[in-house]
């Protein structure tokens, strides 16, 4: 009977002693979570933290494009109305020089004209469409006419180049006037 009442007694103990393991290793990992948990918040803390920095540096970064945009403006600006000042004071001053000479007072007062022009719209360089059309379309239209007309080339390449330089000349204006180089009228 000793034996069965040790036994049991022994076997009481490991049950009680095994539960209290039990009992810890769960707090250990419930505390091991906690931990996780609260490392994972504060690195979202600190992502936050960068991508404020950045949102602030964005905000800068276009404040000072902006704020140096306005102020490259404001020199071109100030350079071309101080540009103007000095072409509308020089053509005044050639007026004013050659009073005599009806030749000289034009000249300067298309001077002014044409910088008022050259400060609105600035001229194309190089032929217009409709110069390059007359030309292609009157020398066509010659070697067409020389050709179909076998009784009288000559005559044949005087017409076939009036006619073609005219129609090049309508084709290339429209061109022109599709470009903006030539205001309709």
């Amino acid at each position: 009977m000793k034996k069965i009442f040790l036994s049991g007694f022994a076997t009481i103990m490991l049950v009680v002693s095994c539960n209290k393991q039990d009992k810890q290793v769960e707090k250990s990992l419930e505390q091991q979570k906690i931990e996780y948990q609260a490392r994972q918040l504060d690195i979202e803390k600190q992502k936050l933290a960068i991508e404020k920095e950045k949102m602030e540096f964005e905000k800068t970064k276009m404040k000072d494009s902006i704020t140096k945009a306005e102020e490259t403006k404001k020199a071109v600006i100030s350079n071309t109305s101080t540009s103007t000042k000095k072409k509308r004071s020089s053509g005044s001053s050639n007026y004013n020089n050659n009073k005599n000479s009806y030749a000289s007072s034009s000249g300067s007062s298309n001077t002014r004209a044409s910088s008022a022009t050259t400060n609105t719209a600035p001229q194309k360089k190089g032929m217009s469409s409709a110069a390059k059309g007359t030309i292609i379309g009157t020398v066509g239209g010659a070697a067409a006419g020389a050709i179909i007309s076998k009784k009288n080339p000559g005559l044949g390449a005087i017409i076939g180049g009036v006619v073609g330089g005219a129609t090049g000349y309508t084709i290339g204006r429209s061109e022109d006037r599709k470009s903006g180089r030539v205001q309709r009228n």
